[in-house]
């Protein structure tokens, strides 16, 4: 069942990455710092990129920039796998890979453009929305973990933004916070211009009932979908496409359970596992 979701953390074919090398070579996340924590638990990882492209979702221009220029409908389980690769890469990946997967996807970016059906130009690579994608990913992540699988204290949440500043610059997002009460206080100034759309329904939908998890661990793709809208601030979780989503009536510890048997099992073929053997010199001969 698990298994299932660890799945999504290996990269897709024709993207594998040799996490072993070059030996001692660090990554843009310190290796002792929480974001190595929290990257390695696939069932919060599941559930906080939902609640961040929900609160993606929520912008006008960045929705128009991820519905138009993906492959999210057509095929999300890729989708998911090339977006959680890039995550590993920026927090396990040596240092100089991660920099220039980095360059390659604000590269792609540059081409994203358009206008929202209001007509309001929108570039992916403006810093401004840059800001709110990394701010929504940071808070998606660092919240499912602290709700579904270990309680995080507030310097531990402060840190998660700390230790993602490094790969935010690279990808543009020069003012993104650094801190949880600069997290809250980016959600306030946002909070007016975030509105519903029936674009955040078929999201739903897509995570729902997409063909992401084996058919036999569906009901657990929904379940975990419930759990990220359960932990998407307001006003987001107020508006009526999310109304009445979030988790049933025990369904928290289910889910927290769930999220605990994660981090305790073993995943030796995954980024996480063998960054660590990377950074001890525990190498593989590179391939």
């Amino acid at each position: 069942m698990i298994g299932a979701l660890q799945a999504l953390m290996r990269p897709p074919t024709g993207m594998d990455f040799d996490f072993e090398n070059p030996a001692g070579e660090p990554a843009l996340a310190p290796a002792d710092g929480i974001s190595w924590q929290i990257f390695a638990n696939p069932v919060s990882l599941f559930i906080g990129g939902v609640s961040a492209v929900l609160l993606e979702l929520a912008e006008p221009s960045v929705r128009s920039g991820v519905w138009d220029h993906s492959s999210f409908r057509r095929d999300p389980a890729m989708r998911l796998r090339r977006t959680g690769f890039a995550a590993m890469m920026t927090v396990y990946g040596p240092r100089g890979a991660a920099q220039d997967m980095i360059a390659r996807v604000v590269r792609m970016h540059e081409q994203v453009k358009g206008t929202t059906p209001d007509g309001t130009p929108y570039r992916a690579n403006d810093p401004r929305l840059l800001d709110w994608v990394q701010a929504t990913a940071v808070f998606g992540f660092t919240e499912a973990y602290h709700r579904y699988v270990t309680p995080l204290s507030a310097q531990q949440k402060c840190a998660a933004f700390a230790e993602g500043e490094p790969a935010a610059r690279l990808y543009g997002a020069t003012n993104a916070p650094r801190s949880w009460q600069a997290w809250e206080s980016l959600l306030g100034q946002m909070a007016p211009q975030l509105e519903g759309s029936a674009i955040l329904d078929e999201f739903l939908d897509i995570m729902a009932n997409g063909p992401i998890l084996p058919r036999p661990v569906r009901w657990l793709q929904r379940l975990l979908v419930r759990a990220a809208v359960e932990i998407t601030p307001d006003p987001v979780r107020a508006l009526p496409q999310l109304r009445g989503r979030g988790l049933r009536p025990g369904e928290g510890a289910l889910v927290k359970t769930l999220g605990r048997a994660a981090s305790i099992m073993p995943l030796p073929q995954l980024p996480p596992a063998r960054a660590a053997k990377r950074l001890k010199g525990d190498v593989s001969p590179a391939h």
